[in-house]
């Protein structure tokens, strides 16, 4: 959110500065599945999720775990998570999300396109590989739902799916095929488009943590870090899982809950070729980036804590061999892990709190980050310069909660 922010900015001829607290794309923009998903926009609450995921909940090797804690914050936000959880939220809110990944997919066409980012943006298609008849007929329903937004995917039989993937497991039940999404190396994005931002003058402030936020009606947003007090007339506030602790300080609450995911990433096999893919009932995405590929996977509601939980690492693996078992090993390349700021509702934070000025959010995107990241870069420089905005911002608002 902050280097696409900044370069929607600095194309405007607003001076801009990008305070990072490590190196440029050291947390959550990393180690994900680099995924540009217009198609696949349905959001984490949804009709039966609570009853369905109700065994996951507690199973630490589960694709959602819940850390036990004592936290209001997180009972609050489960509570709001369960009234997202009805059929006429979860179609509005794919809606929504489906349009901020298609305005995003345009503008990553225009991005990739500047000379020396070289970032591995790809628009193949998403495949999802179902293994049961249950799982088959939730990516129908999936799909019927797109195709009632307009979007299209076509149904795979498990032939269809074997002809694709051939390192796919023998017994699957077929798959759905999405041609209009895209991927990319997402570290080789945020870091080519921040040298961009260099080459462009952006000032780039890169191992400077904020340690306080304080904002006045008299002098607007101030910032205390490690280098310093930094002033500005706008603060954009795109700290992802960090938000609630910066915003408290300025007396703003944000509904946010860090959802820890992990990856694994391995040499690319010459059997698999460039084609994303989404292991369904593991929820398991695997995606080529060029010599590398990669498995992402699993939400973990444990706080802000980066600690390495082994036993998911190696759930990602088993479920990655037993749905994939013509995969060959090949040589392991890192096993990470980052923190996601997701919502109750799965629909990003964008806009300005009401009652104050200097300050506008740009957070909240959960596993959406990439998707929808150069399209929210966009919307905020167009409530910065005062120019029409591309969507409305009301459903983004940081006053829905």
């Amino acid at each position: 959110m902050g280097v696409c922010t900044a370069f929607s900015l600095a194309e405007r001829g607003v001076q801009v500065t990008l305070v990072e607290k490590g190196a440029i794309c050291s947390g959550a923009s990393h180690g994900n599945a680099g995924w540009i998903f217009p198609s696949h926009s349905v959001p984490i609450p949804g009709p039966g999720v609570i009853r369905k995921s109700a065994g996951w909940l507690l199973d630490p090797e589960s694709p959602l775990y819940i850390k036990p804690r004592a936290s209001l914050s997180l009972a609050r936000w489960l509570l709001r998570f369960a009234r997202a959880c009805n059929e006429t939220a979860m179609r509005r809110t794919t809606a929504l999300r489906r349009e901020l990944s298609t305005l995003s997919l345009a503008r990553f066409e225009k991005l990739a396109a500047l000379p020396g980012l070289e970032c591995g943006f790809k628009q193949l298609g998403l495949l999802i590989v179902c293994a049961t008849k249950e799982g088959l007929a939730q990516a129908h329903e999936e799909l019927e739902l797109l195709e009632a937004l307009g979007g299209k995917g076509e149904r795979f039989t498990a032939e269809a799916v074997r002809e694709r993937i051939p390192v796919v497991a023998p017994d699957l039940a077929g798959g759905v095929f999405l041609p209009n999404d895209a991927h990319v190396t997402p570290g080789d994005f945020v870091r080519g488009l921040a040298a961009e931002l260099d080459r462009r003058g952006v000032t780039l402030l890169t191992g400077t943590e904020v340690l306080d936020l304080e904002w006045s009606r008299r002098s607007g947003p101030r910032l205390q870090t490690t280098r310093g007090e930094l002033g500005a007339d706008e603060l954009v506030l795109a700290t992802g899982a960090w938000t609630p602790s910066l915003a408290r300080r300025v007396g703003i609450r944000v509904p946010i809950e860090s959802a820890k995911g992990y990856s694994i990433t391995v040499r690319r096999p010459e059997v698999f070729g460039e084609l994303p893919v989404i292991l369904s009932e593991a929820k398991v995405g695997v995606t080529p980036m060029g010599q590398l590929l990669r498995f992402a996977g699993t939400l973990e509601l444990a706080g802000l804590d980066l600690s390495v939980n082994l036993r998911r690492v190696r759930a990602l693996d088993r479920a990655v061999r037993h749905l994939l078992p013509g995969l060959p090993e090949t040589e392991h390349v890192e096993t990470w892990r980052g923190l996601r700021p997701l919502t109750p509702d799965d629909l990003p934070i964008i806009g300005r709190p009401d009652g104050t000025t200097g300050l506008v959010l740009a957070t909240g995107h959960g596993m959406s980050g990439v998707s929808q990241g150069p399209i929210t870069g966009e919307l905020v420089a167009q409530l910065l310069c005062g120019e029409p905005s591309a969507v409305d911002l009301a459903p983004f608002s940081p006053d829905r909660f």
